[in-house]
C-alpha cells in the first residue's frame, strides 16, 4: 500500500496535448497536391496522429504556388471531399475542411482580383507565405488590398523567414499592418534550427504570435510533436499563452 502511495506521489504526470487549442489550420495533408502526403493511407495516418494529440478541427492548407503547385479551389475542395468520406470511413473524431497556404506572387494578385481564394473560416482569414530569400516589394500593399477586398491576412511561419531575424520593428510593422502571425509549434522546439527559434522565441516574448500551427507534411512531424510534449518543451507556451486557434 505505501509503495503504491508513493508510486503515484512521484508519478510522471501525464504529457499535455494541443485540446488547448482545438484547431490547426496550418498543414498539408491532401494526397499529391504538394510537398505533404503523397497517398490517402498517409494522410490518414497524420489525421489520426494529429486527432489523438487533441485536435478536434483540421483545417488543411496545401500550397497554391504557380510555378511549383499550382493548385485551384477546384482541385482542393474536390480533394478535400475524398479525404473527408475516408475519415469518415475510418471513424476518425476530428472535423476536417481545406484552405490554402498562398504564395505571394503575380498569380496570388491574380486570384485577388477575382476573389477565388479559399479562406480558413467564414471570418475570410487567409493563410499567406513569402519568399523565404526575400521580402516581396509590395507586400505592405497587398497586406492592404487583401484587407480592402474583406480577407484577413495571417502570416504562415513569420519565425522561419531569415530576413527577419532579429528585426522586431519589421515584424511590429508588419503586425500593426494588420496581418496576425503563426509560429509553427516545431519552431519553438528548435526543430529548425537555432536562428529559427530564437526568431520564434522574440515574436512570443513581444506578444506578436496570435496562432500555432503544426505545418505537417508528414507522420514524422505528429510524432516530433508528440514527443515535444512528452519532453516538456512546451509546457510553458501552451500554458502561458492565450493563442486565438480556438476562435477560428
Amino acid at each position: 500500500m505505501m509503495r503504491q502511495f508513493f508510486s503515484k506521489l512521484f508519478a510522471s504526470p501525464e504529457p499535455a496535448d494541443f485540446s488547448r487549442l482545438k484547431t490547426d489550420f496550418h498543414s498539408h495533408l491532401l494526397p499529391g497536391l504538394d510537398d505533404g502526403v503523397q497517398t490517402m493511407e498517409e494522410s490518414l495516418e497524420v489525421i489520426e496522429a494529429l486527432s489523438r494529440l487533441g485536435y478536434r478541427r483540421l483545417v488543411t492548407t496545401p500550397h497554391v504556388m504557380a510555378d511549383r503547385y499550382p493548385n485551384s479551389s477546384k482541385t482542393i475542395t474536390e480533394k478535400c471531399r475524398e479525404v473527408r468520406a475516408a475519415i469518415r470511413k475510418a471513424g476518425i473524431p476530428v472535423e476536417f475542411s481545406a484552405a490554402a497556404e498562398y504564395f505571394l506572387d503575380e498569380h496570388f494578385s491574380e486570384l485577388l482580383d477575382c476573389g477565388d481564394l479559399l479562406t480558413i473560416d467564414e471570418d475570410r482569414h487567409l493563410l499567406v507565405e513569402l519568399p523565404f530569400h526575400h521580402a516581396p516589394l509590395a507586400l505592405r500593399s497587398l497586406l492592404f488590398e487583401m484587407q480592402k477586398k474583406g480577407f484577413k491576412p495571417i502570416l504562415a511561419h513569420p519565425e522561419r523567414y531569415p530576413y527577419y531575424h532579429n528585426k522586431l520593428a519589421e515584424y511590429q510593422e508588419l503586425h500593426d499592418a494588420g496581418c496576425r502571425f503563426q509560429v509553427n509549434i516545431l519552431s519553438i522546439t528548435g526543430h529548425y534550427g537555432l536562428d529559427v527559434q530564437q526568431a520564434a522565441q522574440l515574436l512570443l516574448k513581444h506578444k506578436l504570435v496570435d496562432y500555432l500551427g503544426t505545418d505537417a507534411h508528414r507522420l514524422r512531424h505528429a510524432q516530433t510533436l508528440s514527443a515535444a510534449l512528452r519532453s516538456g518543451h512546451l509546457e510553458k507556451t501552451l500554458q502561458h499563452y492565450n493563442f486565438d486557434n480556438s476562435k477560428l
